[in-house]
């Protein structure tokens, strides 16, 4: 490709994500005005300070109202947010101008990802074609331009750090990659489900002296992102709000195409023969999430042992096979294999959650084309999923209709996601008995 196209290509996405930055989004993205507008005006107050038992913060804008519940540096970068537009629209008002305003922080990320996957890719492989793909695969994709600009998810602003922790530990580099890896955990704790693979490749690459910088300036990289939260007295209300997951998400799959959408769309056809006979009730749309309180009303077990168990089995027996390889993009594909296996197995898991492998596997497919084809797998399934059920946005539409086959088209979503994760656990295997044989071919474009 030359150089002119590729940086064509660059652009011309560069303007449609701009373009669809005004697009409402999905209901987070009122929830992203709240913390900006109060993040603004008080960082350190938004968890809510003392009380006893600790008390949750309750922030208002209009007539919306919310808590937070993400970590510190998510609301660091909402306050930025918020006193641009304060300082641009003094009123604060609640528009197409504000929407776009609260998506800018991921484009920004997006951007700094691609030139992070870039250039990363050319000094890990030395291969300039290989770099562009990198930089192509991501910003080129539909699953990442639907996720961050259209939809407005928060996922670039985790992925950007994540991603590049994997890449300095493939470089050599550590204790960067640590100060990296902190900086995605306290923007989103689903960066946690990076550090073991994470972990592996620093051991592999830098041994244990790589191991002992990385987690002492890991740590410290954590505190010192706290420190302002917890110098305020906002400890205790911020380790609530962190709490309140588990039990505020009484969900088995929040529209996540993955095993547990294929529960509730079983058991909920169960309960319907009555109404539309059989088979008819397995061919009516899953109209609403499956809560776990009534999934265990009716007689089934806890569904979330079952899922961590699940989870436990396919990692460890995953993490045994390939621990022996020092081969940088098997281990990227392994931190990537992570996610996809905790979005397929775990219940309370939403349509985006998978939009963190998106990105590894782009890096690990640039450094070895047998990757290739489970990223444009994982990217599909990403894509469909958030469209699936929010379109464009809320109020827009133009989502692929789950109707378009006989069984809910989500629900065959789900089967085919189970199926590309035992693919990808395949190919994740033979690629690093392959390395583990030839070593010295740690990167082959």
């Amino acid at each position: 490709m030359r150089r002119a196209t590729f940086i064509g290509l660059l652009l011309a996405s560069t303007l449609v994500r701009v373009a669809a930055l005004p697009l409402p989004g999905t209901h987070d993205v009122p929830v992203w005005k709240v913390w900006s507008f109060a993040a603004s005006q008080a960082p350190l107050r938004v968890y809510g300070i003392g009380g006893t038992p600790p008390t949750r913060g309750v922030l208002t804008y209009g007539d919306l109202t919310t808590t937070v519940d993400y970590p510190p540096m998510a609301i660091y970068e909402m306050a930025v947010v918020g006193l641009a537009y304060r300082a641009v629209l003094p009123g604060y008002p609640n528009d197409w101008r504000l929407t776009a305003a609260v998506k800018v922080p991921g484009l920004l990320a997006g951007l700094g990802l691609t030139l992070a996957l870039y250039c990363g890719v050319r000094r890990l492989a030395g291969d300039e074609r290989a770099a562009r793909w990198a930089a192509l695969a991501y910003w080129l994709n539909p699953a990442t331009l639907l996720n961050g600009e259209v939809l407005g998810y928060l996922d670039p602003l985790v992925m950007l750090p994540a991603v590049g922790a994997v890449l300095l530990a493939g470089l050599g580099w550590p204790a960067l990659g640590a100060a990296a890896l902190g900086v995605a955990l306290l923007t989103k704790p689903q960066a946690l489900l990076v550090g073991p693979a994470f972990a592996l490749l620093v051991w592999r690459r830098s041994g244990w002296g790589g191991l002992a910088r990385g987690g002492t300036v890991g740590s410290a990289t954590v505190g010192l992102l706290a420190l302002p939260h917890l110098a305020a007295g906002a400890g205790p209300n911020m380790w609530l709000a962190f709490g309140s997951w588990s039990a505020r998400r009484d969900i088995l799959s929040g529209y996540a195409a993955n095993l547990w959408w294929i529960v509730t769309w079983a058991v909920r056809a169960q309960y319907s023969t009555a109404a539309f006979g059989f088979p008819g009730a397995f061919l009516v749309p899953v109209k609403r999430i499956l809560q776990i309180s009534r999934f265990r009303e009716v007689g089934y077990p806890d569904p979330r042992p079952i899922g961590r168990a699940l989870l436990a089995l396919t990692l460890g027996w995953m993490f045994w096979t390939v621990r022996r390889t020092r081969a940088v993009p098997v281990l990227v594909a392994l931190s990537a294999f992570t996610i996809q296996a905790f979005f397929c197995l775990s219940v309370n898991v939403h349509e985006h959650h998978m939009m963190l492998a998106v990105p590894l596997l782009a890096l690990a497919g640039a450094l070895h084309r047998p990757f290739r084809p489970v990223f444009w797998a994982v990217s599909a399934i990403c894509a469909l999923n958030m469209n699936l059920f929010y379109g464009i946005g809320m109020g827009w539409g133009w989502a692929v209709p789950r109707t378009l086959t006989p069984i809910d088209l989500s629900v065959l979503l789900a089967a085919v996601n189970l199926g590309v994760l035992g693919w990808s656990a395949r190919v994740l295997v033979r690629e690093a008995a392959i390395a583990e044989r030839a070593p010295d071919a740690a990167v082959r474009p």
